[in-house]
C-alpha cells in the first residue's frame, strides 16, 4: 500500500532524509543502479514523492546531504536531485512540448489499432520477464526504481513497438512521484527524441546484472527504431512572475506543486486565509490521489498553525469560489507558489483572467532555487551540471 511505503507527511520525509543522508556518498554511487526488488533495501533514497510535491525542498535535501559529505563525494546523488530541477526548467522554456505530448497521447488513444497489446502491457501479461513484474509492481505500489523505469520504457517502445506517449501516460496514471516534466522528458529521452538520435536500449545482460539475477528477459530489441516528430523549438525566456505586494492582505492558495509554503512565505506576509487545493480531476491515478490526499491534510495543519488563520479545503479550482474565499478573508490578492508546466499550471492560467477582472490578482511566486537553476536548462544536462558547483556555493550550501 502506498501509505505504508510513503507516509504522506513532512515528518516522515524529514525522517527518511535524516536516515538516508549519511549514505548519500559512495554507498549511493556504487549501488544506485541496482534494483533489488520491491520491499527490499536498496541504495536509493526513495525521497522522490516528497520532493515532487515539495513536502521537502531540493535545497533541504541537498543541504542535509552536504552536511554529511563534500560535494565531490555526494556528486552522483546531488546530480540526481537536480535532474528533476533540470527537467522542469527545460520544459518551462519549451511548454509546447507538453501540449504536443497531450495531443499525441490523445491521438494514439483514439487511433492506435492494437488496443489488446496496450492492455497486455499495462496488465503485465506480455510474457516478457521483468517487464510484466514491473507493470504489476507499478500499479500496486505506485513506485518503480529509476533503472526499472528505463528498462520498462525501452521495452515498451522498442520491443513491443507501442507508442511512447501511451507508455508515459501509463506512468502518469500510476507513479506517485510523476510530474509533467520528469515523466514526459524521461520517456522522450529513452525514445531518442530528447537527445536527438540517442535512444536507450535495454539489454538482457544489463537487466540481469542490476537486478541481481532476478530477471534476464529474452528476445529484446537489438535496434532502436526512433520515432519521428517535428523539431524541438528553441528555448523561450522563462515566464515572468507577477508582483507580490507584501503589505497587502493575501489569501494563500496551496497546490500540490508546493506543499511546504511556510518555508517560502515569511511570517511578515499578511496572510488572512488559506485554501488547500485537492482537485481529483487533475490527478492521474489512485496511488497519487491517496498520497496527495494525506499530504494536503498534513500541509493544511502545518500552514494553518504557522500563519494562524483559517484553512479551507478546496475541491476544485473554481474562480468564483476562490474569489468568494478571498473576499471573506479580507484579502486583496491571491498568492501561490509558482506552478511549473502541467495540469495545475493549466488550471491556474484558466482562472487568472476572471480573478483579475474582479480586482483580485493571482500572483505566482517562484522559489529562489528555481530562479537560480532553471535559466541554465537551455541545452542538455551536461552543460547544466557544470553550473551546479558555483550555484551551490553562491547559496551557501557548499564551500
Amino acid at each position: 500500500m502506498i501509505r505504508d511505503s510513503f507516509p504522506a507527511t513532512r515528518e516522515a520525509a524529514l525522517l527518511r532524509l535524516t536516515q538516508f543522508a549519511p549514505r548519500a556518498g559512495q554507498a549511493y554511487a556504487s549501488g544506485r543502479n541496482t534494483d533489488p526488488g520491491p520491499d527490499q533495501a536498496g541504495a536509493v533514497s526513495k525521497l522522490s514523492p516528497y520532493l515532487r510535491y515539495r513536502m521537502i525542498t531540493e535545497q533541504e535535501v541537498v543541504g542535509t546531504t552536504l552536511g554529511h559529505h563534500s560535494l565531490p563525494a555526494a556528486e552522483k546523488y546531488v546530480q540526481e536531485v537536480l535532474w528533476r530541477t533540470y527537467w522542469k526548467g527545460w520544459l518551462e522554456m519549451r511548454p509546447s512540448i507538453w501540449t504536443q505530448y497531450l495531443q499525441e497521447r490523445d491521438r494514439h488513444r483514439d487511433s492506435f489499432p492494437n488496443i489488446r497489446a496496450i492492455r497486455s502491457a499495462e496488465d503485465g501479461e506480455t510474457g516478457i520477464e521483468g517487464f510484466d513484474d514491473w507493470a504489476r509492481e507499478l500499479v500496486e505500489s505506485g513506485y518503480l526504481h529509476n533503472h526499472a523505469r528505463m528498462w520498462f520504457a525501452s521495452i515498451w517502445i522498442f520491443t513491443l513497438r507501442l507508442p511512447w506517449t501511451l507508455g508515459a501516460d501509463f506512468f502518469l496514471r500510476h507513479l506517485v512521484d510523476a510530474d509533467a516534466a520528469s515523466n514526459t522528458l524521461s520517456w522522450r529521452w529513452v525514445a531518442g527524441l530528447q537527445t536527438v538520435g540517442k535512444a536507450y536500449l535495454a539489454t538482457s545482460d544489463n537487466i540481469a546484472r542490476f537486478t541481481n539475477g532476478r530477471f534476464a528477459p529474452k528476445g529484446l530489441a537489438t535496434i532502436a527504431t526512433i520515432p519521428t516528430e517535428m523539431p524541438v523549438c528553441a528555448p523561450q525566456p522563462l515566464p515572468q512572475v507577477g508582483y507580490f505586494d507584501p503589505q497587502k492582505p493575501a489569501f494563500l492558495l496551496v497546490t500540490r506543486e508546493d506543499l511546504h509554503p511556510e518555508s517560502f512565505f515569511g511570517a511578515s506576509t499578511k496572510i488572512k486565509g488559506v485554501g488547500t487545493l485537492f482537485d481529483p480531476e487533475t490527478l492521474w491515478g489512485d496511488n497519487a490521489r491517496s498520497f496527495i490526499a494525506g499530504a494536503i491534510n498534513d500541509a493544511a495543519d502545518r500552514v494553518g498553525n504557522n500563519f494562524k488563520c483559517p484553512t479551507k479545503l478546496l475541491n476544485s479550482l473554481d474562480a468564483a469560489s476562490l474569489i468568494g474565499q478571498a473576499r471573506e478573508a479580507g484579502a486583496e490578492q491571491i498568492i501561490t507558489s509558482y506552478a511549473p508546466v502541467g495540469p495545475v499550471a493549466d488550471a491556474l492560467a484558466r482562472i487568472a483572467p476572471s480573478l483579475a477582472l474582479e480586482g483580485i490578482p493571482l500572483v505566482q511566486i517562484r522559489r529562489a532555487w528555481d530562479e537560480r537553476f532553471w535559466p541554465h536548462a537551455t541545452k542538455g544536462f551536461f552543460p547544466f551540471k557544470e553550473c551546479i558547483p558555483k550555484i551551490l556555493k553562491d547559496t551557501g550550501l557548499s564551500s
